[in-house]
């Protein structure tokens, strides 16, 4: 994943260079909201089994109940990723700390609002 995030980085600067100079906010959040549910997907994509995901549920704070019933569920990797047990587990500070930037702070620190 640090591969992934590094590339992402890279492609998130870029983006902004060209698009960051337009002062159309709207879609700011929505992209930001994607990003990360995108990245939760590939870590639920990666952790593979239940046992797996359960255990780093688990780790990462989600209740036993709802980090058992997500990890069994047989809805898709993308609808998993905007359920309960994903966002408080990994949470917008953890992907920030795994190496996340975000899109949104990145346009207000372009704008001069940061």
């Amino acid at each position: 994943m640090a591969y992934r995030f590094h590339k992402l980085a890279q492609y998130i600067r870029g983006w902004m260079g060209y698009f960051g100079i337009s002062d159309y906010y709207r879609p700011i959040p929505e992209l930001d909201h994607w990003l990360r549910r995108r990245v939760r997907m590939c870590y639920w994509k990666q952790w593979r089994y239940v046992r797996t995901k359960v255990r780093n549920l688990l780790s990462l704070g989600t209740s036993k109940r709802q980090a058992i019933l997500t990890a069994i569920s047989s809805e898709s990797y993308w609808r998993l990723s905007r359920t309960l047990a994903t966002q408080t587990g990994m949470t917008n500070q953890w992907l920030k700390t795994q190496g996340l930037i975000s899109i949104r702070d990145l346009w207000m620190k372009a704008h001069g609002y940061a």
